[in-house]
């Protein structure tokens, strides 16, 4: 059961999340930035690991722990869904819970028997969809008239793309593939809070995060 809590701690954590996105990516996409200048790579990592935290407060959304309000955690989960690529929050919700009942099943919509690769474009397969597709493709054209085209694919689109691979690593594949001797079908790296954040938002301490999941990710690395 999600965890209830009396403070706004999870609403406050999830503005400072969506915020620092927003304010980094306005900040990227109206820079004059230069390929020579090894900043721009660091940059391209830090938009890349706030990505994947939208995507971890709409997660937090899916088990209630944002807020003890239903309506504030889908309000948050769609707009951090549809920030970080037009995703449908009600539909990324039914399948995560999903994954939850039936973990490393056929009817695991994150599982698959196969190797990294088939693993990863199944996984995209998914959750992407046409209409998605067609969403970012007219966003993209539309931003076009503002920002240059270079600052959207090099800020806007990669780090987008580098964070489905850094959630399906550290979320997906490290923690589910292979055989487990566990209820919960999961392994968890070892304890090592720095790691584990800049990872994934400690989501490396899967199996703890499988047995607990009314914890939030801010409170995950207590769990270990």
């Amino acid at each position: 059961m999600p965890m209830k809590t009396r403070s706004n701690a999870g609403v406050l954590i999830a503005f400072l999340v969506i915020s620092s996105w927003s304010i980094s990516l306005y900040s990227l996409l109206t820079w004059d930035f230069s390929w020579s200048n090894p900043l721009t790579y660091l940059m391209v990592l830090v938009q890349m690991h706030l990505y994947t935290g939208l995507f971890i407060t709409a997660h937090d959304a899916m088990h209630g722990t944002v807020s003890s309000s239903a309506r504030t955690n889908f309000f948050i989960g769609q707009l951090c869904t549809a920030l970080y690529a037009s995703f449908s929050f009600a539909k990324l919700n039914k399948k995560h819970h999903q994954h939850h009942q039936h973990v490393h099943t056929e009817n695991d919509p994150d599982f698959h028997e196969g190797n990294f690769l088939s693993w990863y474009f199944k996984f995209l397969k998914e959750y992407i969809s046409f209409w998605q597709i067609l969403a970012m493709a007219l966003i993209y054209n539309f931003l076009k008239f503002w920002v240059e085209e270079s600052n959207l694919l090099v800020f806007w689109v990669l780090p987008s793309l580098l964070s489905t691979l850094q959630l399906f690593y550290f979320g997906t594949w490290l923690p589910h593939h292979g055989a487990h001797d566990n209820l919960h079908q999961s392994r968890s790296q070892s304890k090592n809070h720095l790691k584990a954040f800049f990872s994934c938002y400690f989501f490396g301490y899967h199996y703890e995060h499988h047995d607990s999941p009314g914890v939030p990710w801010w409170r995950l690395w207590q769990a270990k």
